[in-house]
């Protein structure tokens, strides 16, 4: 199949089997009501299956961490996948990726993070150790004892650092198109979150469209960003909207401030680095030194140097893709996570 006929095609399937998007004659009963707002935790905004609450309290806030929790299709394999999203997307982009491994026998467990989807938006400062100890209190509830990780862009930094801190529990990690590769304090000066709080604030549905579009190098036809696009813009009108704002400002920090690129070499467990041939992203590129911005993003050439770092590693690179390589090229993609999460110790 052609390119253009499967960038077609998924348009299609997302625009009618994405949460999220709802189906034409929904919006013609709808009416004005396919405009009201979200909450912040997408109150609103369906999932492809059900979405449990696990409580945990930090810092002094009650909070709620949401997650999916799907069953094999068919006969056990009596392995887990735990899978850690990025940060513009809620999880339910997973979608197909839970389809494929739960029809090899898989367990799936699918958590927005703390601060993300429709888990709780706390006030504090975030930080991937914190998150990697909700991930493994999580699977403690669930009496889960080891899990393979597939985590993309953000959910590629938390991988690494669940891997280091919990390394028993890890079998095998698949970074998908992950972030930190590099050190972005090395290039980007520190940002208040003030002024991320007021850039964040001035983004439009086409704004934010574009920014996907380009940051990301997508080959995605601009209307099978819509669901996506449509959770971003709608937790506007939210009366909670100042707090959704503050901690999605809090979560850029994160990633500035708490590098794991050095702790890449030091993983022990099998790793496949899976990178869009044209997938440049760099947080933070814009607040650069214009002359420091075109050294930023070389993810495949990054990846690949860690790679030869590491005794069980190796990169596969899916050349004129972007940075959304599970939804630009979803069939390769489940195809070579499966192929590799199968592969003997």
């Amino acid at each position: 199949m052609g390119t253009l006929k499967r960038a077609v095609c998924l348009a299609l399937l997302l625009a009618v089997a994405t949460p999220g998007a709802p189906r034409a004659e929904e919006g013609a009963a709808q009416g004005t009501r396919a405009e009201e707002p979200f909450g912040i935790a997408l109150e609103g905004f369906p999932y492809p299956y059900p979405v449990r609450m696990f409580p945990l309290t930090q810092d002094g806030e009650r909070l709620r961490m949401a997650y999916m929790d799907v069953a094999p299709n068919g006969t056990a394999n009596g392995c887990t996948a735990l899978l850690l999203h990025g940060r513009n997307f809620p999880s339910s982009y997973w979608q197909e990726v839970i389809e494929a491994l739960t029809a090899a026998g898989y367990r799936v467990v699918v958590p927005d993070q703390i601060g993300f989807g429709k888990s709780s938006k706390p006030a504090f400062d975030l930080h991937f150790d914190q998150l990697a100890r909700n991930a493994a209190a999580l699977l403690d509830e669930l009496k889960i004892d080891k899990v393979d990780i597939v985590g993309h862009s953000t959910g590629g930094m938390l991988a690494v650092r669940f891997a280091r801190t919990y390394p028993e529990r890890v079998a095998r990690i698949v970074l998908a198109a992950p972030i930190g590769l590099e050190d972005y304090r090395l290039y980007v000066p520190p940002v208040p979150l003030e002024r991320l709080m007021e850039l964040e604030d001035k983004v439009t549905a086409e704004s934010y469209r574009h920014q996907l579009l380009t940051a990301y190098s997508l080959t995605l036809p601009p209307e099978a960003l819509d669901p996506y696009v449509e959770a971003r813009i709608r937790v506007k009108g939210s009366a909670e909207y100042p707090r959704w704002l503050r901690a999605f400002a809090n979560s850029y920090l994160m990633i500035w401030r708490e590098s794991v690129v050095s702790e890449i070499p030091l993983l022990t467990q099998k790793v496949l680095f899976v990178m869009g041939g044209n997938d440049h992203l760099a947080p933070g590129r814009d607040f650069a030194p214009e002359a420091l911005r075109g050294e930023m993003g070389q993810n495949v050439r990054l990846a690949q140097a860690l790679a030869g770092k590491m005794s069980q590693a190796r990169v596969e690179v899916f050349e004129g893709i972007g940075h959304l390589v599970h939804l630009e090229a979803p069939q390769r993609f489940n195809d070579v996570v499966l192929r590799f999460l199968s592969e003997d110790p």
